[in-house]
């Protein structure tokens, strides 16, 4: 390999270029005035578990110390840094609350790393969808009566899990479902991980999940926040999780080398956002508001906003998370359909914008406290511009697209991750049962999890995915074009 053939080589290169990164993780690569300004050369920091700097699977000194004074700023019991990104810490949580073999609730638009904790804890996983935005296409949140008729169908339920705010910045009203997960005895963990700045949020963003009384909190710091990408916390209230069990499983699923300058980053990160969060996020709140005033000019894209909010089980909505629809639009030079793929390819070879997420017929931009105003002014002329080319016409099928299906579960996921197995065309598959994942990545909901049962609906839905150019994954078969299957044919 050559010098310029190098992974830094690249990144070095690419941190030169005017491309606005409309993406996590939250620094967006800015060295400026806020937190980022003092931090030090890495290499400089770079220790290992040396006398006086303690040990993150022992804290007990200085980390132990970190740890507690984070857990007073977000009003948790406990907290504990996490140096393998939220998954580890959603792992952790599924292991702690659930027994081996036991049962879970847990939202279907779950990370992947919540499966995986299924699977490796053999549990049995009961799902409650999240309602539909129909003349978006997109998710929105999960109703607490939704809940409580799956408690109450499975009352050995162990633990509830959910995801708020989601992928897109729909939050479920997270007090009515902790209250009434509650009411069944059984604590709720959820996923907070695109939500971590709520905690500073100064009345411009909703409550964390923590305050609103969930027993684990999991929260990317890396994703809206400026923190060292695969920077993490969970939070948890003392009650219904046993602590001992938590701890042992994050020793677990954590590196027994944790970075010390990922851990230096997590408090330098929360030491500044103590002292000025709220004091930025007001001023980015105002930012926010006059980007989305500005785009009110849209003619025929369209902008999800706070009057989503009472709507298909959102109680509020995260405005740092710029959702821009392109559904129904055509060029009108040709009158050929736009996608979210679409949508993101000119803005990113015309305006040097790299959007976080490109969907079917949507793209997502996630906008932080750290974005520069010249790159806010540069994604509004783009969206701008780009929608003057566009003409509309309103579709029949308002959900075809973005509703999750709803497949038959014939096996636990563990036992069918290790079924024997063959693998067909995905042609073939219908009526077999996946040993495999089938998602969109991002954001990596399951379309179909292992042990669940492929319809031909899965499979045109997949087709569908891989004519639009969409990132089909999950499969060992790198192309999506076979799955592997249960050898039992149920």
């Amino acid at each position: 390999m050559k010098r310029e053939e190098l992974l830094l080589t690249k990144l070095m290169e690419y941190g030169k270029s005017d491309i606005a990164p409309f993406h996590m993780p939250g620094h967006k690569r800015q060295l400026g005035e806020q937190v980022t300004g003092a931090f030090p050369n890495p290499f400089s920091i770079d220790i290992t578990e040396i006398e006086g700097f303690d040990n993150l699977h022992h804290a007990e000194g200085v980390l132990k110390d970190s740890m507690d004074w984070a857990a007073g700023v977000y009003g948790a019991d406990r907290s504990w840094y996490l140096v393998n990104g939220s998954s580890s810490g959603i792992l952790s949580a599924v292991f702690a609350a659930v027994s081996r073999n036991g049962r879970i609730l847990m939202s279907r638009n779950c990370h992947k790393s919540a499966y995986h904790g299924v699977i490796l804890k053999n549990l049995r996983a009961e799902y409650i969808y999240p309602q539909i935005i129909p003349e978006l296409g997109i998710q929105g949140g999960i109703l607490p009566e939704d809940v409580e008729k799956q408690l109450e169908r499975f009352p050995d339920t162990e633990a509830a899990l959910i995801v708020s705010p989601t992928y897109d910045g729909m939050v479920s009203d997270v007090k009515a479902i902790a209250e009434t997960v509650h009411r069944h005895g059984i604590p709720l963990i959820v996923d907070e991980a695109h939500g971590a700045h709520f905690s500073f949020g100064n009345g411009v963003f909703p409550v964390s999940a923590l305050l609103c009384g969930a027993d684990l909190v999991i929260q990317s710091l890396h994703k809206t926040l400026p923190s060292f990408t695969q920077t993490a916390m969970i939070h948890m209230r003392r009650g219904l999780i046993q602590e001992e069990r938590l701890e042992q499983y994050l020793q677990m699923f954590q590196s027994s080398s944790p970075s010390y300058v990922f851990m230096a980053g997590m408090e330098s990160c929360i030491f500044e956002m103590e002292s000025r969060g709220k004091q930025w996020m007001e001023v980015f709140g105002g930012r926010l508001r006059t980007v989305r005033r500005k785009l009110e000019a849209l003619k025929q894209l369209r902008v999800l906003g706070a009057e989503q909010a009472g709507k298909h089980g959102i109680y509020a909505v995260d405005l740092s998370k710029l959702i821009i629809s392109c559904r129904g639009c055509f060029r009108q030079e040709d009158g050929r359909a736009v996608t979210g793929e679409t949508l993101g390819s000119w803005l990113r070879e015309e305006f040097h914008l790299e959007m976080e997420m490109c969907g079917v017929d949507y793209t997502t931009a996630i906008l932080t406290v750290m974005d520069s105003q010249e790159s806010l002014d540069r994604l509004v002329c783009g969206l701008l511009s780009i929608d003057s080319r566009l003409r509309r016409a309103e579709l029949q099928d308002q959900t075809e697209l973005q509703s999750l299906p709803v497949p038959k579960i014939c096996m636990r996921p563990g036992e069918a991750a290790e079924a024997g197995r063959c693998v067909l065309p995905l042609k073939r598959c219908a009526g077999r049962i996946s040993t495999e994942f089938i998602y969109l990545y991002p954001p990596g909901i399951p379309i179909a999890a292992p042990g669940e049962q492929v319809t031909e609906g899965i499979i045109a839905l997949m087709e569908q995915y891989k004519a639009m150019g969409l990132p089909v994954q999950g499969m060992a078969d790198k192309t999506a074009s076979s799955l592997a299957v249960a050898e039992e044919d149920f």
